[in-house]
């Protein structure tokens, strides 16, 4: 009878598996990109603290010759968030060989990878569009009185931008707002005449990853996996988050937390397989999201050509 020995990964195959795990992964952190990164702490329990310091008022008392004048004091807000647990497996039959890197673990490791960035992305996403700064197309009073044709503008830009500006958010990347669209807002705004499309100033210019133009001041990525929800008019209504510095805060995946992958290869699952007929590859990982800062950030509620 022939005896099974191999109990594990090596260190090898194990890197092979996260690496392909990662490379499916980092690509669709589109959330995750434009927060304030926090290390996760070892051994410190599950909550993580971020913080904001607060702008000082203009110091326009002229100084004496001589005297120390007052000075001043730093106000810091925090903010605490408790980090949770996310994961998933998948079950591989005993039909495939764990003993070498196995094509159908590589591409179980890619799909994985693939449903680890959408669950961290949705669960970011969900925090950052639950914010209280709302601004409804076509000057609505709320999303229930939105119709089809109140669709996003360079108006309605305009004046998201102005919000920020008069709330001293700062821009976030390059002198330039974020705004996170869904590709049925990007096909109306980009029908306006004043729209910057990414091939006319890619050349000069670092082009972050989905960017597809710019327009009055914010430069656009784009995503699928922006949120919609139908009013009570049956209109889908589309939130397209503008966003500026500072506006949320997330767990530095890159840094602390980035997604473990685990495989059990068979023979491993001892009396709960007695045949040695089930393997499992998985991933989990720590995350959270919290808004820091409702004045950094503008989402508006619209409809969209679909």
């Amino acid at each position: 009878m022939a005896t099974q020995t191999y109990q594990g990964l090596t260190n090898l195959q194990k890197e092979f598996y996260e690496r392909t795990l990662l490379n499916r992964l980092e690509p669709q952190l589109l959330y995750q990109k434009f927060g304030q990164k926090k290390p996760m702490p070892k051994n410190e329990g599950d909550k993580i603290n971020f913080r904001r310091f607060d702008s000082l008022a203009p110091a326009t008392t002229a100084l004496t010759e001589g005297v120390t004048p007052e000075g001043n004091t730093i106000t810091v807000t925090k903010v605490e968030a408790e980090v949770k647990q996310y994961g998933d497996f998948v079950e591989i039959s005993d039909k495939l060989d764990l003993l070498g890197i196995d094509p159908v673990l590589t591409e179980m490791a890619g799909v994985l990878g693939e449903q680890a960035a959408l669950t961290i992305d949705t669960v970011i996403r969900d925090v950052v569009v639950s914010g209280t700064n709302v601004q409804y197309a076509g000057g609505k009073e709320g999303a229930d009185s939105i119709t089809a044709d109140d669709k996003i503008t360079e108006e309605e830009i305009r004046k998201a931008v102005k919000t920020l500006k008069k709330n001293n958010a700062k821009p976030l990347k390059d002198g330039y707002y974020v705004g996170i669209i869904d590709p049925e807002v990007a096909y109306d705004i980009m029908n306006d005449p004043l729209w910057q499309d990414i091939s006319k100033y890619s050349g000069g210019t670092q082009i972050m990853k989905g960017e597809v133009g710019k327009l009055c001041g914010v430069r656009f990525v784009e995503t699928t996996n922006n949120k919609t929800e139908n009013n009570g008019s049956e209109i889908k209504i589309h939130k397209t988050m503008i966003i500026g510095e500072d506006a949320y805060g997330v767990v530095d995946i890159n840094n602390s937390s980035m997604p473990e992958i685990i495989v059990k290869p068979h023979g491993s699952g001892g009396s709960s397989d007695p045949l040695n007929q089930r393997a499992s590859a998985g991933w989990k990982a720590l995350l959270t999201a919290v808004r820091l800062n409702e004045l950094a950030m503008v989402r508006i509620e619209s409809a969209a050509t679909e």
